[in-house]
C-alpha cells in the first residue's frame, strides 16, 4: 500500500520517508479516496482542496 502526506495529500510509494511535492517526513499509510490532479488552474476539486501542481492525490488523510 502506499503512502499520503498529511500535509499536502500527495501520494508516494509506501517505501518513501519523505513527500517529493512539499518534502515533509509527516507520511501516513491511513487514507481513503484517490484523485488525480491533471489540470489544478481548472479544476474545482484541486481549488478545494488547494492543490496547485498536477498529480496523484488522497481525499482524506489519518
Amino acid at each position: 500500500m502506499s503512502k499520503a502526506c498529511r500535509v499536502c495529500h500527495s501520494i508516494t510509494e509506501k517505501t518513501a520517508s519523505i513527500c517529493p511535492n512539499c518534502k515533509t517526513q509527516d507520511l501516513s499509510s491511513e487514507y481513503t479516496g484517490e484523485i488525480f490532479i491533471l489540470d489544478p488552474e481548472d479544476s474545482e476539486v484541486a481549488k478545494k482542496m488547494k492543490i496547485s501542481k498536477k498529480g496523484h492525490y488522497a481525499l482524506r488523510v489519518r
